[in-house]
């Protein structure tokens, strides 16, 4: 009799839960009519409807203060920091040169690097400058798209140009050259209408020791003025921004060697310990004899 019993409770469960989804008496529908479920969709699309169209409003009016060309704010930007390349993970520069895989990589990297710095690319997009002065072009009121810029040759590398050079930007006979670039920021007056130029240093007494000489493309680690300010990626489509090539000519072998290079402008610090990037770089550098 209880198993009887509790078999009749569960059908009468079933047909309960069955009569509540559809109960073909009344035509409702989980308790409610049609009519019923249809004034509950249409307040949910309305409601619903309204909140997107307030968030597409919202949007659209805040993109009409915001520039295509410009950032509205960069002011985590105001020191420009710098890099280098062959650019690596922990920006370590290691080259054996009895394996050709070790430095082979560097040279893929900087052949694709400085492709848009050939002579002939330069000539065809940009304009040759006046050294010694900011190229600016104000839009006066009309917008002055695009902008032009300021070539910079290959051949002005040197010996770091890798233009018919059987070493391989120095990397294949252990005197290897690398790149120190400045990052962009937009309408920056790089140098305060002042020149600059970078220099390289070890950064302890034995890093210096273990250094060794090294020349510098452009003469001195110039960076002119003419290549400021950027207007951007957008406005300066064929910008390419100025290099300074560091070759490295008898570094001590099977020493590991801490460099580091600053630019020397007047409104740029590069003594800030919160930022070692701020105008300056470190990489460390190491040529494997065996």
């Amino acid at each position: 009799m209880v198993i009887q019993k509790e078999k009749k409770s569960c059908g009468q469960v079933v047909e309960e839960w069955k009569e509540f989804v559809w109960n073909p008496r009344t035509h409702q529908f989980m308790g409610r009519t049609g009519t019923s479920w249809a004034f509950i969709l249409l307040f949910y699309l309305v409601f619903y409807g309204f909140l997107t169209a307030m968030f597409s409003l919202t949007m659209w009016v805040m993109l009409q203060t915001v520039s295509d060309h410009t950032p509205k704010y960069q002011d985590r930007l105001a020191t420009p920091g710098l890099m280098i390349r062959p650019k690596t993970e922990n920006l370590d520069v290691i080259v054996n040169i009895s394996d050709t895989e070790s430095w082979g990589q560097h040279v893929q990297k900087l052949n694709k690097f400085l492709e848009p710095y050939n002579d002939s690319i330069q000539a065809q997009k940009n304009d040759v400058c006046r050294p010694g002065r900011y190229y600016e072009q104000p839009d006066n009121g009309v917008l002055n798209y695009p902008k032009r810029a300021c070539q910079f040759n290959r051949t002005q590398l040197g010996d770091c140009s890798g233009i018919g050079d059987p070493t391989h930007y120095g990397y294949s006979t252990g005197q290897p050259c690398v790149f120190i670039k400045m990052n962009r920021v937009i309408n920056f007056y790089a140098g305060a209408n002042q020149s600059m130029n970078v220099t390289c240093v070890g950064k302890r007494d034995e890093d210096a020791e273990n250094l060794g000489h090294f020349v510098m493309f452009p003469a001195n680690g110039t960076i002119d003025l003419m290549y400021f300010p950027y207007y951007g990626k957008k406005f300066h489509v064929n910008y390419t921004q100025p290099l300074v090539a560091v070759k490295f000519l008898n570094v001590t072998p099977n020493v590991e060697v801490n460099v580091e290079c600053r630019i020397n402008a007047a409104n740029i610090a590069t003594d800030d310990e919160r930022d070692k990037f701020a105008g300056r770089v470190a990489f460390k550098l190491r040529i494997n004899k065996t």
